[in-house]
């Protein structure tokens, strides 16, 4: 059981550092709003690269994120029967929904990007705006970024969900414990 606590904990820290680091993006995506605002309106003068830049750098920041908002329990969810449960039923709920909702939605979309993603990489695709960005293909590798890091939070989730049937709740490291445990 240490041994999965350790997995939980090297996945929580994982999803900790690539959140927080891909947070910064937000900065980047309202600088260059801004910057294009203020030059259009303010100077008469567009250019493309800056409106893919902050397009671009929002698509990464939100893709890259996902696993992170998911250990803060920031995704939307209705939970009605699931907030005031016990822990014991909480880790069930969190089990059926990892094996039947969560892996099959990463694993079906991960494998229906992937030849979209590996065409864009085999054309080197870049933006289809004149004077826009190169490497459109950086961002479209996202979406697999995106299922690795859901993914892997998912299964941190699954594995509390172990723990916590295990009666081992106190191994659960602390951005991770249900509730009241």
């Amino acid at each position: 059981m240490a041994a999965l606590a350790r997995l939980i904990h090297l996945l929580v820290r994982l999803n900790e550092v690539i959140g927080r680091t891909f947070s910064w993006l937000a900065v980047v995506v309202v600088a260059a709003c801004f910057a294009v605002v203020v030059l259009r309106y303010g100077f008469g003068l567009s250019y493309n690269w800056m409106q893919d830049l902050y397009v671009w750098a929002a698509a990464v920041m939100f893709t890259g994120v996902a696993g992170y908002t998911f250990l803060r329990e920031g995704h939307v969810r209705v939970d009605i029967f699931y907030r005031p449960a016990r822990a014991r039923t909480k880790a069930v709920v969190d089990l059926l929904g990892f094996f039947l909702f969560l892996l099959p939605f990463v694993v079906v979309v991960a494998a229906w990007s992937w030849p979209y993603v590996a065409q864009s990489w085999a054309i080197g695709e870049s933006s289809r705006n004149m004077g826009g960005l190169p490497a459109l293909y950086v961002v479209k590798s996202f979406i697999l970024f995106f299922c690795l890091v859901v993914g892997l939070q998912g299964l941190a989730v699954a594995l509390r969900g172990v723990l916590v049937l295990a009666g081992r709740d106190d191994l659960v490291p602390p951005p991770m414990r249900y509730e009241g445990s």
